[in-house]
Order: C-alpha cells, then sequence, then structure tokens
C-alpha cells in the first residue's frame, strides 16, 4: 500500500467498533469497500491479509469473508496463487457499469413513477433541495474544498439519485443499483476532486430536469434524461483522458459507501 503513514498509524485511524448487532466480517466489509472506493487501495494493488489485518485490527477471517463479498460486487479480483487485488479500472469498464446502472435504475424509476406516492414526491424534492444546497455553497468557496464539503456533497448526491428510485418495490432493483452507483464512483469521484467543472455542462440543471419530470409522471422523459445525465458523466471523465495509473488516493470521501453497506 502506498501511504505516507506507518503501518501502526493507518491501524490506528482506520479501526472501527461493530455497531449494534453488526458483524466484525461486515465492519470489514465497509471499511475495505469504502478504501477501494476512496481511492486509498489503487487498481490493482494486492490485497495481503497481513496488512489488512494490522490496518483493520480484525483477523483473517472476517477479513476473507469482506474480500469474497467484494469480489462478487466487482471491487476485488482473486487470481491462483497470487491472493486478492482490487480491482482494475478501464474505459471500457467504465461504460459497461454505466450502461447497465442506465438499464437498472430506468426500470426502477419507471416502476416508481407508477407507484410512488406523496411520500415518494415530498422525498425527492427534499434530496433535491439538499443536493442544491450543497452545490450552491462550494460554488461560492474561494480555492480548495474541504473534504467534508466533497463528502458532503456525495452524500447528497446519492441520496437524490435514491429518492428517485426509492418507490419502486423492489429490493432486488434497489440493491443493484446501490452495488452500481459504487462501481461507478471509483470512476466518478476522481474526476470529481481537483478538477474544474464542466464549462458546457449545467449539472444542476440536470437534476432539476430530472426532479421535475419525475413529479410530472412523464416516465418517456425521466428515462430519457436519467440516461443523458449518466452519459455526460462517462463522456466527461473519459475526455479527461483516463488513465487507471491516475487514480490516486482521495480524501475521506466515505460518508455514503460506508452508510449504504451497513
Amino acid at each position: 500500500m502506498r501511504t505516507k503513514r506507518n503501518g501502526s498509524q493507518a491501524a490506528h485511524q482506520s479501526q472501527e467498533l461493530p455497531e449494534a448487532g453488526e458483524t466484525l466480517a461486515n465492519v470489514a466489509y465497509r471499511q475495505l469497500r469504502a478504501d477501494i472506493v476512496s481511492g486509498v487501495f489503487e487498481p490493482s494493488q494486492p490485497l495481503r491479509l497481513e496488512h489488512l489485518k494490522q490496518r483493520y485490527g480484525l483477523s483473517f477471517s472476517p477479513l476473507r469473508e469482506a474480500l469474497n463479498r467484494l469480489q462478487t460486487e466487482r471491487l476485488v479480483v482473486t487470481v491462483a496463487l497470487r491472493g486478492f487485488s482490487v480491482a482494475p479500472v478501464s474505459v471500457e469498464e467504465m461504460w459497461d457499469v454505466t450502461e447497465t446502472r442506465i438499464l437498472i435504475e430506468c426500470e426502477a424509476l419507471t416502476r416508481s413513477i407508477r407507484d410512488g406516492d406523496d411520500d415518494w414526491e415530498a422525498a425527492i424534492v427534499a434530496a433535491f433541495h439538499a443536493l442544491d444546497l450543497q452545490v450552491r455553497r462550494l460554488a461560492t468557496t474561494a480555492g480548495g474544498h474541504e473534504a467534508d464539503d466533497l463528502s458532503a456533497l456525495e452524500i447528497r448526491h446519492q441520496e437524490f439519485h435514491r429518492s428517485l428510485i426509492n418507490s419502486c418495490a423492489s429490493r432486488r432493483l434497489l440493491g443493484l443499483a446501490d452495488q452500481l452507483y459504487v462501481e461507478t464512483q471509483r470512476y466518478r469521484l476522481p474526476a470529481l476532486v481537483g478538477r474544474l467543472p464542466d464549462a458546457f455542462r449545467d449539472v444542476a440543471l440536470e437534476h432539476r430536469q430530472l426532479m421535475e419530470a419525475a413529479l410530472a409522471r412523464d416516465t418517456a422523459n425521466a428515462q430519457e434524461l436519467l440516461a443523458a445525465h449518466y452519459r455526460r458523466t462517462a463522456r466527461s471523465i473519459e475526455t479527461q483522458q483516463f488513465d487507471a495509473t491516475q487514480i490516486r488516493k482521495l480524501p475521506e470521501i466515505r460518508g455514503s459507501v460506508a452508510k449504504d453497506a451497513k
């Protein structure tokens, strides 16, 4: 692992106590997933059990269980005689996960528009308002943004997109949507941190249009807007001349990742 902290410091800073009723395997899963998505562990980096044990203060058994779970989510891979490593990244993989996410979320959005009630509509409006406030706050901040500000933005962004599909009445669709969101974070977060905003794109307007189409129960328009929104993000990442070797450790943007894994 490439870090300026020594092993004991890293372990001490990464250890978390389990919440009520939570297993050690789930603690390991949450921390490992957050560290992979936020770039603490780089693409294709080996995940040595001994090092993970020192970092998280956990035994081999929950760590192995967490790694196997992350492998099913395509964040970790394993090679015979080499053990576990972080899944590689590529432009092709980014587009695959983006298009798959569009398929899943468009179906979930269609069902939510059909079945969503007043509470669903109110939740969308509230989530959009919270996201819009944070976007405006960051827009007026001079200089670089603090990690907490970016973390709040990421949490509110995820909550808005989740609110759109929350009434689909399918735990499997929602679970797949959450998994694909995390997979796309590996590509989107590096593009978010330390980059200038796209001068030819108004993301806040895109979110507002999505909200308005959903509230108007305009399924066809909402699907079209959602797909275009995700594809614009993918194209923006691709045009930044994406290079897997350039994904490095990010600020501690882990709130939303850890929260959904609980």
